[in-house]
């Protein structure tokens, strides 16, 4: 894989976090980061005065450190401290001159990322995306209910992450700061000895001398200095040494990194352990109720003493079992109140009202009997206590089961995480490239250019290029591939693969957010952010799903209570010590708290986080829900030829000479014209010419100097070589200059491209003297790629800048029976909108600069790793191993995702239309069954916890197709 492409792949999105307070006053003159500018259509400037009055009210703004006014152009520009003002302010000040200000335009989006915290089903996430979308400035806002992140679109110029996590605060819910856009390359330090604003003083100085320092924060009170600097010129050690350097006599500084423990792993084990001692310390009173109103009734002593009446009909169990309940229900139960309050005050409902709704109406009612029972000698009633009680304990114990399992989603890419080591053996070298010493340092202190010694059996901490050595890697752990690769010099390593069998020295590319490892892990966290179309679904039930619940309670309470108190029902159907407003009461709480809104919001998000990492572990980077939901519709394949199909290495087969000029002549000719051109083919010519050139020992082996140098897209390059005018490419480039192609040359062209074999003709002064048979060998797994897609009911279609005979025989021979050839890359994406127009969902798959255009206008674009930077950025799905077999892959894991989502909603939903009939009672009159209510809360418990189970279930998945397969074909009907 080409790492200088996975660098690129996207914008970094987490950082390491750190809570650091920043004291301002010691900010970085050298930079203007914390200066921004906004440009304002002004209307109605009638002269220069107009423009005077607004430069003088808003330059003596607090903050406003320049305004220029322009009454020509209507606008003004305006630099200024976002501390101490915002542009909104500043529109609001030229407003009230009672001058009309144009909304500005978006120049300038900066991206955050927040952990929330609280979040329990669907309905929260939509009332935290409601309260972001309503802070002024936000452009744009996801929520990830399973991921628990929100990413966060928005204008500095207007809002920043703290008015963000503020709003959140304010909807109910806790945040915290994960990263934001200007986190890229900020190094954050902890320096002992930094005591005060001398220190302060002395360490700004010395770090602004280091060339590449773009901007320094330091904090005195928590001893933190955060300095953003440019990657190219230098990097964290170097910075961590120069604070060393200025400490001198009293005042030594010592710095190391400032690291947190990973924030999610944190937030999320510090969930759990809530949510088992919440369940704890409920069982601790809720078992005594339990055993107070069901079991100990049973024998004779204690069910004696529990029926001792203390005062008129108040007896023990009764004042044991309130006394026991109360905790559970106001301090355990305490966050369920909270939950419901937030909720109800931004107009919304979630699971946390169902359950508070449920337990005061056990808890209340219950309160009542005892106060009857208390002030009355003849009243008799039961109390639900018991109820209210075991349903807190039961749904905290759902909760509980549920964090754990929602925990083990994101295992795969946690594992990712993990596989860069965490300390690197960094090498010094003398001039002559001898170790002058070695030293083992933190892998996050690894700079660009380092030199890194690799032995056998460790780990590769950052991607780099091999300088000296050779060993075999083990990558399976990035691409998948179980096979090692042999690494020599000049080759590219990536961060987290392990080193076999030889030491090899190193020089580190990418270092950092910068690594294909981080890049990956940055890529699948997107995806598992992004939300899903068939998750509409579930956002559409949410919205009235718990009013309707509440609704649907109160219904089963009357047409239980108002059929009692009428009779209309047999008096034998109300249980002993119990009447009918009790039974009806009973039947109302169970349909309360049986109805599960949370399993519906887990239903897809679960399973696309267990699927995109499944995926980034075999190989396979899905940009998100919408590219895994697109992909299992997929009814054709669009393949470009070289570097999908074939190896993309073309190479020079034959030399046909047409002339009398030598093959020493033809040679360099064609190499020194075609120098100049990026071309695969054209790199096979220069590559053949100077191995001619060693085989023969040729004694001037140097190029020829090409002026006036030509390309001619998808036909060739011309140039003019020592008074000559050579043209070098194909038979439409020869006729376009009125070059004659005699027919022994056409027939040989042919010939060539029946073979497979594409020919690139050379042309010197208007007269063809040669031609040069390029072939790139098909990918050994091609052919039972095409095959295996067949057997999925799945057309494949390869489209190409080539020649018709070169692209149909390498059709034939991997079995694909339509061909686009001699197409442009504008004509490549033509042809698929072709495709889509008659019905067809349409993956493409490519690896250049030329397929961009195609894998854009696909429903699905699968980029292969090894291609170029554009073409990954343009694409759905990074193929990381570059192998075909990937793209079964890629839609096999799609269709297995998506009849996961499918199943999970039928868990959700299915247990929801049988689960609320039952506890409403419609099963009592005929079989004497009947859900209570702390039944009916295990059972919701029960719902969420099998939807993550049933998510998890994807962990196992398989690919249907493996390298290793002997058989060549594979059938997919069996398979399935």
């Amino acid at each position: 894989m080409e790492q200088n492409g996975e660098a690129d792949l996207t914008a970094p999105l987490l950082q390491p976090n750190g809570s650091v307070a920043v004291d301002f006053s010691h900010e970085s003159s050298k930079s203007d980061k914390k200066t921004r500018k906004v440009v304002l259509r002004i209307r109605e400037i009638q002269c220069a005065s107009c423009a005077t009055s607004i430069e003088s009210v808003v330059g003596d703004m607090k903050g406003v450190e320049s305004i220029s006014v322009s009454p020509l152009h209507g606008q003004a520009i305006i630099r200024y401290n976002p501390e101490f003002i915002n542009a909104k302010r500043i529109k609001d000040a030229i407003e009230d001159l009672k001058f009309e200000v144009d909304e500005f335009p978006d120049q300038e989006i900066a991206v955050c990322r927040l952990r929330i915290k609280g979040m329990a089903c669907t309905s929260c996430s939509e009332s935290v995306e409601r309260a972001l979308l309503m802070v002024d400035g936000v452009k744009k806002a996801i929520v990830g209910l399973a991921l628990e992140e929100a990413k966060i679109h928005f204008d500095p110029n207007v809002t920043d992450s703290v008015h963000l996590i503020e709003a959140i605060e304010d909807a109910g819910f806790g945040a915290d700061l994960i990263s934001s856009g200007d986190d890229f390359n900020k190094v954050h330090l902890k320096v002992e000895g930094l005591n005060s604003s001398e220190d302060a003083t002395i360490m700004k100085s010395y770090l602004e001398a280091v060339e590449g320092v773009n901007h320094i924060e330091i904090d005195e009170g928590s001893h933190k200095v955060i300095v953003a600097f440019d990657p190219d010129l230098t990097g964290p050690r170097s910075l961590i040494e120069r604070i060393q350097e200025a400490g001198h006599g009293p005042n030594i500084y010592h710095a190391s990194l400032y690291t947190t423990t990973r924030a999610r792993e944190t937030e999320q084990h510090h969930e759990i352990t809530a949510y088992r001692n919440q369940f704890l310390w409920s069982c601790l009173f809720s078992v005594p109720v339990f055993m107070f109103s069901m079991v100990l009734p049973m024998f004779s002593p204690f069910g004696d003493w529990l029926s001792y009446k203390l005062y008129n009909n108040l007896n023990m169990g009764m004042l044991l079992r309130w006394v026991f309940c109360t905790p559970v229900q106001f301090i355990i139960g305490w966050r369920f109140y909270v939950g419901s309050y937030h909720a109800l005050r931004r107009g919304s409902a979630n699971m946390d009202v169902l359950v508070a709704l449920g337990t005061n109406a056990a808890y209340f009612y219950s309160v009542y009997i005892v106060i009857k029972a208390l002030t009355s000698e003849s009243f008799e009633g039961q109390d639900f206590f018991e109820t209210s009680s075991m349903l807190i304990s039961f749904i905290l114990l759902g909760k509980y089961l549920e964090v754990v399992a929602k925990g083990k989603t994101s295992d795969a890419l946690a594992k990712l995480t993990e596989l860069a080591p965490d300390t690197a053996t960094l090498l010094s070298l003398d001039v002559d490239g001898n170790v002058i010493s070695e030293t083992e340092i933190s892998t996050q202190l690894l700079q660009r250019n380092d030199v890194i010694k690799i032995v056998p059996g460790s780990k590769v901490p950052v991607d780099g290029v091999v300088i000296r050595g050779q060993s075999h890697v083990n990558e399976s752990m990035i691409t998948g591939e179980a096979k090692a690769v042999a690494k020599r010099l000049g080759d590219k390593v990536i961060g987290g693969t392990v080193n076999e069998n030889g030491c090899i020295l190193i020089k580190a590319t990418h270092v950092g957010s910068e690594t294909a490892l981080s890049q990956i892990v940055q890529l699948v966290e997107a995806a598992q952010l992004a939300r899903a179309p068939v998750q509409k679904l579930a956002d559409k039930i949410s919205r009235f799903f718990v009013p309707m619940v509440v609704v649907a309670a109160f219904i089963t309470w009357l047409g239980w209570f108002i059929p009692g108190e009428t009779h209309l029902y047999p008096r034998s159907w109300i249980p002993k010590a119990m009447d009918g407003f009790e039974l009806a009461l009973q039947f109302g709480i169970s349909v309360l708290v049986v109805a599960c809104p949370c399993a519906l919001g887990l239903a897809t998000p679960t399973a696309v986080m267990v699927a995109t990492g499944k995926g980034a572990s075999q190989g396979v980077l899905i940009k998100g829900g919408n590219a895994l939901e697109k992909a299992h519709k997929v009814k054709a394949v669009v393949f470009d030829k070289t570097g999908t199909l074939t190896i993309g290495r073309p190479a020079v087969v034959q030399i046909k000479n047409f002339s009398k000029i030598s093959l020493q002549e033809l040679c360099k000719l064609a190499a020194a014209a075609e120098v100049n051109s990026e071309h695969p083919l054209a790199k096979a010519v220069i590559e053949h010419s100077k191995k001619l050139h060693q085989q023969y020992g040729f004694s001037d082996d140097h190029l020829l100097e090409a002026k006036d140098f030509e390309v001619h897209p998808g036909a060739g390059v011309g140039a003019s070589i020592g008074g000559k005018r050579v043209l070098v490419g194909n038979k439409r480039l020869m006729l376009a200059f009125q070059v004659s192609v005699s027919p022994e040359i056409q027939d040989y062209v042919s010939d060539m491209e029946h073979l497979a074999r594409t020919c690139v003709l050379v042309a010197v002064d208007g007269v063809i003297c040669g031609a040069f048979a390029v072939s790139d060998p098909l990918k050994p797994e091609a052919g039972r790629v095409v095959s295996f897609l067949n057997s999925m009911s799945i057309s494949s279609i390869m489209v190409t800048g080539d020649n018709w005979a070169t692209a149909t025989a390498i059709a034939r021979e991997v079995g694909i029976e339509k061909v686009f050839a001699e197409t442009d890359p504008v004509g490549k994406a033509e042809r698929i909108k072709d495709l889509q127009m008659k019905g067809l969902t349409v993956a493409m798959v490519g690896d250049g600069i030329n397929d961009s255009p195609a894998l854009v206008a696909a429903d699905v674009g699968m980029a292969i790793g090894a291609g170029t930077d554009i073409a990954i950025e343009a694409a759905d799905v990074v193929l990381i191993k570059s192998n075909l077999e990937d793209v079964i892959t890629a839609i096999d894991l799609s269709r297995k995702t998506l009849a996961r989502i499918r199943l999970n909603y039928v868990w959700a939903l299915g247990y929801n239309v049988l689960g609320m009939p039952i506890a409403a009672g419609i099963l009592y009159p005929f079989t004497g069954i009947r859900l209570p209510p702390w039944l009916a809360g295990a059972c919701m418990a029960a719902s969420s916890l099998s939807v993550v189970c049933s998510s998890l279930l994807l962990q196992s998945y398989k690919k249907p197709l493996q390298v290793q397969d002997a058989q060549g074909r594979g059938d997919y009907l069996n398979y399935v």
